[in-house]
Parts: structure tokens; sequence; C-alpha cells
């Protein structure tokens, strides 16, 4: 009732949204700026919260999506003046540091890994089985480069070398970004730009989080004892209630797991 009644001062609220899973611009359960862009909207705009609390648990992924997410949060900061905290479970990792590095803090559990700034890319390569198989591959392009690392012939160089050139752009934007946000917390003297993680107290001491702590204490704290807590999260889809789109998200479950094993989570 005390927001209703004037000259009563309402307590304390703290917005708490939780971004959980893989990062991709499609599949159930993953996050991307579609999905978590509602629930960011709300979270910073209901009932005039007085801080956002982001809770994390992600290994990475797609980087265009990080970073829509990442300029979204950061927009709706800077509009409604509210400050944003993020707070790390298992893992804040690649895409998932990016996103964690747009709050103004970043606290951790004493186990949680964070870092991993880096682009990787991974394939296969068929072209000896195929041979052996007899099975011949036919491919009709219009522009030499149309078939860039096509996995059912021989690697070549040049190849190769573009994609290098591709995962500099993405990890130069990376990097700026993290210096952008973390700024004077980062230490001169170390390279953390390497695809290198954290876990706990490392993360805090080379500039990659400010704490070891967790969203209500850590809140209360700076809010004090009164302090309420509005959840958000996604919500299940009606179709996928009903078991529908197995095979897709079945692939995309398999393309989660891998990223969530290189943590060995």
């Amino acid at each position: 009732m005390k927001r209703w009644l004037p000259f009563v001062k309402s307590d304390p609220t703290v917005a708490v949204v939780r971004l959980q899973g893989a990062i991709a611009a499609t599949g159930r359960g993953m996050l991307n700026d579609q999905s978590v862009g509602p629930l960011l909207e709300r979270a910073f705009t209901k009932g005039k919260p007085d801080a956002v609390a982001l809770v994390i648990n992600s290994p990475g992924g797609s980087p265009a999506q990080s970073s829509l997410i990442g300029a979204r949060i950061r927009r709706l900061a800077e509009e409604k003046e509210v400050p944003v905290y993020a707070f790390v479970e298992d893992v804040a990792a690649s895409g998932g540091y990016w996103i964690a590095a747009a709050a103004d803090e970043i606290w951790l559990d004493a186990t949680s890994i964070v870092g991993s700034i880096g682009v990787i890319s991974a394939s296969f390569g068929f072209h000896e089985l195929m041979e052996r198989q007899g099975i011949e591959r036919r491919v009709y392009t219009a522009g030499k480069d149309k078939s860039l690392l096509d996995p059912f012939r021989p690697e070549r160089p040049e190849d190769v070398e573009r994609l290098k050139g591709l995962q500099a752009q993405l990890h130069e934007t990376f990097k700026g970004h993290i210096t952008a946000r973390r700024g004077a917390k980062l230490p001169e003297d170390r390279d953390l730009y390497t695809g290198e993680v954290w876990i706990g107290q490392q993360g805090i001491d080379v500039g990659l989080a400010d704490g070891i702590g967790h969203v209500a204490p850590v809140m209360k704290e700076k809010f004090g004892d009164k302090t309420r807590f509005r959840t958000y999260g996604p919500r299940r889809p009606l179709i996928g209630r009903f078991g529908f789109s197995v095979v897709d998200d079945t692939l995309h479950a398999l393309e989660a797991r891998g990223l969530w094993a290189r943590y060995g989570l």
C-alpha cells in the first residue's frame, strides 16, 4: 500500500532477470535478443526499480546476439537511470561474459567461471571419407568464395586465412566492449584476451569481476534489509509444452551441450 500513499517512501525494489542458457539466434531455451528483450524491457520499466540484477549462467554462443543483448541492457540502464548488477552462477564465459560486462558491477560465486574472451570456429573434414566411399561432391557457385571452408573438400589455406581475418574483427569488437566496460579495473600488464578462463577470486584479481556475493545479500547490503525482489524469466512457448519441434530442439540441445562441455559442465 505504501506506493499509493503520498509522502510515504516505498521499500526498495530490485528487478531480477535470469539469463540462463547458450546464446543463439534461434532455438528453444537459447538466449537471444528476441526472447530476452521483452524481459529486460519489463524489468527496467515496471514499478520503477531501484536496480536491475542479472543472474547469468551462460557458456556463450552467438557474438551478434551477445552484442545485441548487451547493448539493450546499456540503453535501458542509461535511459531509465537504473544501476545494473550481474551475478554469475556456474559460468559467464565468452558471450556470457560479454553480457555480464554490460552491468555496472559483476559478482561471482567462489566457484564461478568467467572469461573466455576470444572467438572460436569448429568444423570437420569429410573429403577423404567421401573418396574412400566413392562419393562425388558437386557444388556450383557464382563467386569463388561462396563455398568457403566447405567440409566436403580439402581445406584451402586462403579459406583459413579469410576465416582468421573474420575472427580477428570479432575479437577486436569483443575486446573493445570489455575495455570500455571494465576500463581502469583491468590490469595494464596482463593480456586477458587470450580465451583463458578464471574461477572465483581469480576473476576478481584480474579485474573481470568486483566481488564474491549472491543476489539477495548483496542487494540488501546496498539498498537495505527491506529490499523487495521482482523476478522475470522466460515463459515456455505453448508449442514446446506439447513436445513439438523435437528435431530442432535436439539439434540446438546438442550445440548447447558442446558449449557447456568446454567448461566441464
